[in-house]
């Protein structure tokens, strides 16, 4: 069973920019309880933190080079890590039967798995502790979204302001799942194990281009060396089926999210084809001091011509909670 090895593709890039390394920023380790969590510090020190947490098996060169740089024009100081799993932090060993965890997921019986959202939550802290930032903004994409609702819930005295892109506080179920085309990939087995860096890229290219923007070329010499760079980066990626696991096995947030007290942004594309429109309406319902912007051509990434729609509303969002 691939459902969980295909699925990881088109989670190589959620969010989509042009991605030229940036150079000036500090790299370390955060420990949490034992596990290591690799992040990247943009600065400058002196300037607001922002704690920018990524989704399902995204490593933190996944974050665009323009959003970066957006934010340290405008005085902020972005601070990305490899979520436990993926990247360069910390890997676990258990592998995942596709099969029986797959029929669990369609039954939602129990899931056994490593670790949960929650504890996805604390690496985040874990970081603001190691850099000793007592209070940041956060912003959380995808997965990223789900773990940053438990960290903005649990701590709320260290968070300045939240922002939720294309999310949801539901725990995914058959009932509340991707669209038929995407499921079809998804489910679509011809990627064989052992294929080659060429197949995973084609691979990538068909199912971004099934969930971003209609219309826009992801197809391009500077997007595959990003894809390419990022597979050498960490050639392990059977984390990914891990993340999942743990986000299938986290109970839903609907209670959690309701006591968040931070000033919340919620963003979500309208045709959202992974997930719904629905879920930022509910979250919008949930917690109490949040605004939503609903983008009519935005699907589940964040292409440049996207974030041009909402950078202003993002950047009154975080001036007014400075």
């Amino acid at each position: 069973m691939h459902l969980f090895k295909n699925i990881k593709y088109f989670f190589y890039i959620l969010v989509i920019g042009i991605n030229a390394p940036i150079n000036a920023y500090e790299e370390g380790y955060a420990d949490n309880d034992g596990i290591k969590i690799y992040y990247r510090d943009y600065g400058p020190k002196n300037a607001e933190p922002i704690l920018l947490v990524q989704g399902l098996g995204g490593q933190l060169t996944f974050w665009p080079e323009n959003l970066i740089n957006f934010l340290k024009d405008n005085n902020f100081r972005p601070i990305v890590y490899d979520n436990r799993d993926v990247g360069l932090s910390t890997k676990f060993n258990n592998q995942p039967n596709y099969t029986s965890d797959y029929l669990r997921y369609i039954f939602r019986l129990p899931i056994n798995t490593e670790y949960v959202i929650d504890d996805m939550a604390m690496d985040g802290i874990s970081i603001l502790d190691k850099l000793n930032i007592k209070k940041a903004h956060l912003l959380g994409m995808s997965m990223g979204g789900m773990i940053a609702q438990i960290i903005a819930s649990n701590y709320p005295e260290r968070i300045k302001s939240f922002t939720l892109i294309a999310s949801t506080s539901a725990t995914p179920s058959p009932l509340n799942s991707p669209t038929r085309e995407v499921r079809k990939l998804i489910m679509d087995r011809s990627l064989k194990k052992d294929a080659s860096y060429e197949e995973r890229y084609e691979r990538t290219v068909r199912l971004i281009t099934a969930i971003g923007m209609e219309g826009y070329e992801f197809n391009t010499p500077e997007f595959k060396d990003f894809v390419m760079n990022n597979m050498k980066r960490s050639d392990d990626d059977t984390g990914f089926s891990r993340q999942l696991l743990a986000i299938l096995a986290s109970k839903n947030r609907f209670n959690k999210i309701k006591a968040i007290k931070s000033s919340t942004l919620i963003i979500h594309g309208k045709e959202d084809p992974l997930l719904k429109v629905r879920n930022a309406y509910k979250m919008h319902e949930l917690i109490p001091n949040s605004e939503l912007i609903i983008i009519d051509d935005m699907r589940h990434m964040i292409e440049p011509p996207i974030f041009k729609q909402f950078e202003q509303k993002l950047l009154d969002h975080l001036n007014t909670n400075s």
